[in-house]
């Protein structure tokens, strides 16, 4: 029989809400593994030499860590950007090293005396060439090594250089005003003199630009006729090469040194999720302690 009355209509079930983590543009899932910069792999996206769980993946798609994400058929081990183990350090490079990872000619690499590690990889920040020595800087965090090198967040580079013959105040004045070259116009932002000028005429300078163009410095001043003897970087940003660093050694940047890279880059901290992270955030935040349970009214 049909009851009288309203009918009553059952309450909504509460659903759980996921505690997936938040999806990613998949070239900045693949960036932070360090395989090469974002809109390289766009092109390799694009080329569709990258599949997501067995399908091939276009632009605009994006991904979880728990995806099966493949690059040229091979398995790539992506990580959360939270599980990242940060690492940055400065290497001082010689002459006749390569910055490749492999090199066809069987040629020495920068990577040939770096720390070995365990399920990472240390990603280079920009490159030198074969015959520049100095500062160079690898991080385990590819997607902090992209910000470093872009050319938005403006980080100088300053170079000590050894000419032959001396700079004149007309090619000074070129070179600061900018230049055409083959890849667009580059100029230094500050030329010093710094001395050492011997029998053989030739001079040393410091110069400081905030591009990053291959064989920059060398073909700024080639078009002024003038011939780089010898090229080093000694800064990058506001980290100088230590004195004492010997050429092929390297040397761990400690989390206070790496902190003002992040913050210049607008790159978040380590995120904490779950109960125990939610604490943690409070404490670190300085939020009141937690209040006392309350007291189970049945308990005598």
């Amino acid at each position: 029989p049909l009851l009288k009355g309203p009918v009553s209509t059952p309450p909504k079930r509460l659903t759980r809400t996921s505690n997936r983590p938040m999806s990613e543009k998949l070239q900045k899932v693949l960036a932070r593994t360090g395989l090469g910069s974002r809109r390289e792999l766009e092109t390799w996206i694009a080329d569709g030499r990258v599949s997501v769980n067995g399908q091939v993946a276009t632009l605009g798609d994006r991904a979880e860590p728990e995806d099966t994400i493949r690059v040229d058929g091979r398995i790539i081990r992506v990580k959360a950007e939270e599980d990242i183990v940060r690492r940055v350090i400065i290497y001082h490079k010689p002459v006749g090293e390569v910055c490749s990872r492999n090199d066809p000619q069987g040629r020495p690499t920068v990577f040939d005396n770096l720390p070995k590690l365990q399920g990472m990889r240390w990603v280079q920040v920009g490159r030198l060439d074969i015959n520049t020595t100095g500062l160079m800087l690898f991080t385990t965090d590819g997607e902090l090594a992209h910000r470093l090198m872009h050319p938005s967040n403006g980080f100088v580079r300053e170079y000590a250089v050894r000419v032959h013959g001396t700079v004149s105040d007309d090619k000074r004045k070129a070179m600061l005003d900018g230049v055409l070259l083959e890849d667009g116009v580059s100029k230094f932002d500050r030329i010093e003199d710094a001395g050492g000028a011997d029998e053989g005429a030739n001079h040393w300078y410091k110069v400081t630009l905030t591009g990053g163009k291959y064989r920059e410095v060398r073909r700024l001043f080639q078009s002024q006729d003038l011939e780089v003897a010898r090229l080093i970087r000694i800064r990058f940003g506001d980290l100088t090469l230590p004195s004492s660093l010997r050429t092929g050694r390297w040397q761990e940047l400690s989390e206070q040194e790496i902190k003002p890279l992040t913050e210049r880059v607008d790159l978040k901290g380590k995120k904490y999720t779950g109960l125990y992270g939610r604490a943690r955030l409070r404490h670190q935040r300085g939020d009141k302690p937690p209040r006392k349970p309350r007291r189970n009214p049945y308990r005598r």
